[in-house]
């Protein structure tokens, strides 16, 4: 991939000024001669593609955009600055560097910070973004990351192993990710105060467990009510359970709860009172159901209904409803209470699919009528027609 072209005044102005059809921009080719049809298509699309992930890379000019596959798997500006936050000292290797999202945040707060990234290209691509954004502590390398780590001394090493093998497609496993960090933990954290590793959110947490070690706090981090990445902050001399903490940032604040994963608890249970609380998403990834209702002094409708409830109102981490009325499901009681035309639902511990309920009872989606179809304590099932609080 040739730079400078791409950085030509007249170029950029047009990957940031070009609203029209890709496809006819691709049949009439590229108004440029040192500059390909396919080159532009990709800048354009490319750039489209991260303007709410990556707002001040889409709003700064001269910014070289690698391809879909690259963007898909870079941290959203949001999940970089929190990452950020999670470790300190003046030396930070990023191991996998990619696109460079996540080296950009850790240069806020580290004196320095090596990028590194096998792809040449990619390497290029990021140092000429680093200089556009004026962010001389980052040092690229268009090297093995890992080996580099396993040659020279950190404060933190930082890897967002990649989930798409040569020969088995996309991976969940860590042993399968590249580069495979749990045959290497041991050697790494011989190498920096800190390692932290990024991970798919469909990991499940036990089985990351029983792959990483010296595990000291794992981080469940969604953005609206989305889960994005578990974060594994790892130090030699860990033995300890872990800690876990969940955030989920929401357009109103961000919402936090936070335990050990050894801690023991016992939910406290009852049918509906007047309130009713949904768990986000972290929250509901951590599996921490008896937790919740335990710290939070709320009760679960079920053992296997994540649903919580109230007599009085209390801040919770996820939504918040007014219990408005209860319907027994049965044909006679819903007919009668099915006064709507449309309504927002969700089911939890209940035998019938969204799809189903819908056409089955003619809901359509949307409007301020919230339903959840439950399994309550009696073991009956029931319609709990609530407003968002």
């Amino acid at each position: 991939m040739l730079i400078p072209p791409l950085l030509n005044k007249e170029v950029q102005q047009f990957i940031r000024n070009f609203e029209g059809d890709i496809s006819k921009l691709a049949f009439a080719g590229s108004p440029f001669e040192s500059i390909s049809v396919q080159e532009l298509i990709q800048q354009i699309e490319s750039r489209r593609r991260i303007e709410k992930k990556l707002p001040t890379w889409f709003g700064t000019s001269n910014i070289i955009f690698p391809p879909k596959l690259n963007l898909e798997q870079t941290s959203s500006e949001i999940t970089a600055k929190y990452k950020a936050s999670l470790v300190k000292g003046t030396t930070i290797a990023d191991i996998t560097g990619g696109f460079g999202v996540d080296s950009f945040f850790f240069a806020e707060k580290f004196e320095t910070v090596h990028h590194f990234e096998t792809n040449a290209n990619l390497a290029e691509l990021a140092k000429n973004n680093f200089r556009v954004f004026g962010k001389e502590n980052i040092l690229c390398h268009a090297a093995d990351g890992l080996q580099a780590a396993l040659n020279n001394k950190y404060d933190v090493i930082y890897a967002d192993p990649s989930r798409r093998h040569d020969s088995k497609g996309k991976v969940f496993f860590l042993n399968d990710c590249e580069p495979n960090i749990p045959e290497n933990i041991s050697e790494i954290l011989n190498h920096c105060n800190q390692f932290l590793v990024k991970t798919s959110p469909m990991l499940d947490i036990t089985v990351g467990l029983n792959e990483l070690q010296h595990v000291s706090e794992i981080h469940i981090v969604a953005v609206d009510n989305e889960v994005k990445e578990l974060l594994w902050l790892l130090q030699k001399d860990v033995y300890d359970e872990p800690k876990i903490k969940t955030v989920n940032f929401t357009k109103s604040g961000l919402e936090s709860f936070d335990f050990n994963w050894d801690e023991l608890s016992s939910a406290n249970y009852s049918l509906l009172q007047k309130y009713l609380y949904e768990p986000n998403a972290a929250i509901l990834k951590s599996g921490a159901f008896d937790l919740v209702s335990e710290k939070l002094k709320v009760n679960k409708l079920h053992k296997n209904t994540h649903l919580y409830t109230s007599k009085n109102l209390i801040d919770f981490p996820g939504r918040r409803f007014s219990i408005e009325q209860t319907v027994p499901y049965s044909k006679k009681q819903m007919r009668t209470a099915l006064n709507f035309g449309k309504a927002n639902i969700a089911t939890r511990n209940f035998p019938e699919s969204v799809e189903t309920l819908r056409k089955k009872w003619k809901i359509a989606d949307g409007g301020d009528v919230y339903l959840f179809f439950v399994t309550n304590l009696e073991e009956k099932k029931e319609m709990i027609r609530c407003s968002k609080i």
